[in-house]
């Protein structure tokens, strides 16, 4: 066939979840019930951050900047999910599938050195509690986050505006129920290796080194944890660390399995579309309650902000 001379698709057709008999308003009460709970949860830890002055510390501006990825990567794709259970219909425009795709890819990307510098900083103040205040200011905290988020974007960028430009004559279904990179890459036409390296390329270095320097940071901090003189404190801090590295294992491990491919023409889309719910929804939605849910501060913020959002009833 002769791509040069095809015209060129439109709009695509997602296929979404293998459809059950009777389980759709199940499946869309699920979804809706995730995504408001990440809205909730992220969106707490982001308005709690910026009005509690106790909170504005590095460890929940990187936490807050973690939330903002998560509303955004959650956002990239589940309305428009939603719209079409809704609706019945499918379908999505070309550069609506190609914007949902570069956004959904930049949130991601950055995700992984915003948990990096969260590592960075729990290393710190648990490893080098004396040097902490002096090395993590507010001008570094700003600098570390802008850093990450560029990051983010110039890591994608390239292969964005190359999977923009290829021709897609050949099909118009799309297996899966957003626009990722394998199974658009899959309906693709011409030569989409050099597009498929990037990707890999991008997921090895970005995605391992964020879980390697992760790891390394856990075991100095569980290193130092056992030194702790109080039994309690150790049991405490380990339970959070624990709660952590689950989170941290799931979104990794999905993520490798699904782009850490050489091919991803040849990878099971079917397979890929059931990973994907890790690291698209479920970690998104846990997150905050991960990083939040054992932390005395958080919650006396919020205790405060319900007291003064709730006056108590004179007594009779």
């Amino acid at each position: 066939m002769n791509l040069t001379n095809c015209t060129r698709a439109t709009e695509f057709i997602l296929v979404g979840f293998p459809s059950v008999w009777g389980m759709e308003n199940t499946i869309f009460a699920c979804v809706s019930l995730l995504y408001l709970l990440c809205l909730m949860g992220n969106g707490l830890i982001i308005v709690m951050v910026v009005v509690d002055p106790h909170l504005q510390k590095p460890m929940y501006f990187f936490l807050s900047n973690l939330s903002c990825i998560d509303i955004g990567h959650t956002t990239a794709f589940i309305p428009k999910l939603l719209v079409n259970y809704l609706s019945g219909k499918n379908s999505i425009c070309f550069n609506c599938c190609m914007t949902q795709m570069f956004f959904y890819f930049l949130f991601g990307t950055t995700e992984y050195f915003i948990i990096t510098l969260i590592s960075l900083d729990r290393y710190l103040a648990i490893c080098h509690p004396l040097r902490y205040a002096t090395i993590m200011t507010s001008g570094v905290c700003l600098k570390l986050a802008t850093a990450a988020w560029f990051g983010g974007l110039f890591s994608i960028l390239y292969q964005g505006v190359l999977t923009a430009n290829l021709p897609y004559c050949t099909s118009k279904v799309i297996n899966h129920f957003f626009c990722d990179a394998g199974p658009v890459l899959k309906i693709a036409g011409g030569d989409t290796y050099l597009v498929e390296v990037l990707c890999f390329l991008v997921t090895a270095v970005v995605v391992m080194s964020s879980l390697l320097f992760t790891l390394v940071s856990y075991l100095f901090i569980i290193s130092t944890i056992l030194q702790m003189p109080s039994t309690t404190k150790q049991q405490r801090a380990f339970s959070t660390c624990a709660s952590h590295l689950v989170v941290v294992c799931m979104l990794y491990g999905s993520v490798c399995f699904v782009y850490l491919r050489p091919t991803v023409k040849n990878s099971s889309l079917r397979a890929i579309k059931y990973v994907s719910w890790l690291y698209t929804i479920m970690a998104p939605m846990l997150n905050p309650f991960v990083y939040t849910i054992r932390n005395n501060e958080v919650k006396e913020a919020v205790r405060k902000a319900l007291r003064k959002k709730i006056p108590a009833f004179p007594k009779m």
